[in-house]
């Protein structure tokens, strides 16, 4: 296996991709952002010309000329940029892309992946600081995927492009530059509704997505040094959601904590939360408790954002809270 940073293998799934099949296009080509790894892209502009364009910023025009092209058989991969911004497109997605296969009787198909960037990057302030992947969850008929590690978002990637479904693939910032051992096969594929277990547990089970994996293997790590022994689990997909690696991992340690850096209400966290408490109540020692972000515009100020960040602090308080 190769040593990668995240981008670097998000980037390696999407050029193997176009380079396997001419069918798919690049639609907009700021996919890292404007942080040090954007030079990533630099070799499908280079050897992809044709296939890749950059409108102008319209995310509702630009996410209407990717379901339509979809509808008449590319495979378009339209990148949207800060998640925020996919507010602007909320009607294209949602209300056409999702439903289009439903309501033709199966005659019309999708495939197209929207991509993002969510959550806290600092000093994002309330306009670029969105994490909407519970609102999507609340919109049926998008695929919904959230990487969280170098290995992860290659094979999810990988899976989403050749999906013949509306798929959202909501990668964090902060995520771009870590590293990890990645499958040197091009073809590497995670199938969607596969959870992941990261670290194996017996007293506490944590719940995470995106980035926050990150975060719980951090705050287990430093809770093993207290005697307490965290399970991680990562859902890797939440549209499909693998709920019986997580009832199963609840059934074995008893307690719960859900961390997410969507807003706690209406949130993964929340659903996660309320699936475990009709499906594994009686296996439940304690009251599940949820990490999350608050239900608060983010402000611009890094003391105030910090406030409001969930942290391997916060997790370790939980933690410890779930098993008094």
């Amino acid at each position: 296996m190769a040593y990668k940073t995240y981008a670097e293998a998000l980037i390696d799934a999407l050029y193997q991709r176009m380079a396997n099949d001419a069918d798919i296009r690049l639609i907009g080509s700021w996919v890292l952002g404007l942080g040090p790894q954007r030079d990533l892209v630099d070799r499908i502009k280079d050897d992809f010309p044709e296939r890749v364009m950059d409108p102008p910023a319209s995310e509702a025009a630009v996410a209407t000329l990717g379901i339509g092209s979809a509808m008449a058989g590319a495979r378009p991969f339209v990148d949207i940029g800060t998640a925020s911004f996919v507010f602007e497109a909320w009607s294209q997605i949602v209300n056409e892309a999702a439903n289009a296969h439903y309501m033709s009787g199966g005659q019309i198909s999708v495939p197209v992946v929207f991509h993002m960037l969510h959550g806290l990057r600092g000093g994002g302030a309330a306009q670029h600081s969105h994490s909407p992947q519970g609102m999507f969850w609340n919109c049926p008929g998008l695929e919904i995927v959230l990487p969280s590690s170098p290995r992860d978002v290659k094979g999810l990637m990988n899976a989403a492009i050749q999906s013949n479904n509306p798929t959202i693939v909501l990668d964090h910032a902060k995520l771009l530059g870590i590293e990890g051992e990645v499958p040197d096969d091009d073809d590497f594929i995670i199938p969607f509704g596969q959870a992941d277990i990261k670290r194996q547990g017996g007293d506490v089970t944590i719940v995470a997505t995106s980035l926050m994996v990150q975060v719980a293997l951090e705050a287990a790590d430093a809770m093993s040094q207290e005697g307490i022994d965290v399970e991680v689990v990562d859902p890797r997909t939440i549209v499909p959601l693998d709920k019986e690696t997580i009832l199963s991992s609840v059934e074995k340690t008893g307690h719960l904590v859900v961390v997410d850096e969507a807003n706690i209400s209406c949130g993964i966290a929340s659903e996660i939360s309320a699936i475990v408490a009709e499906r594994a109540f009686a296996s439940l020692r304690a009251p599940i408790i949820r990490v999350a972000r608050p239900d608060s515009p983010v402000p611009f100020n890094a003391v105030l954002e910090a406030e409001l960040t969930p942290t391997s602090e916060k997790v370790q308080a939980a933690v410890r809270k779930v098993l008094t």
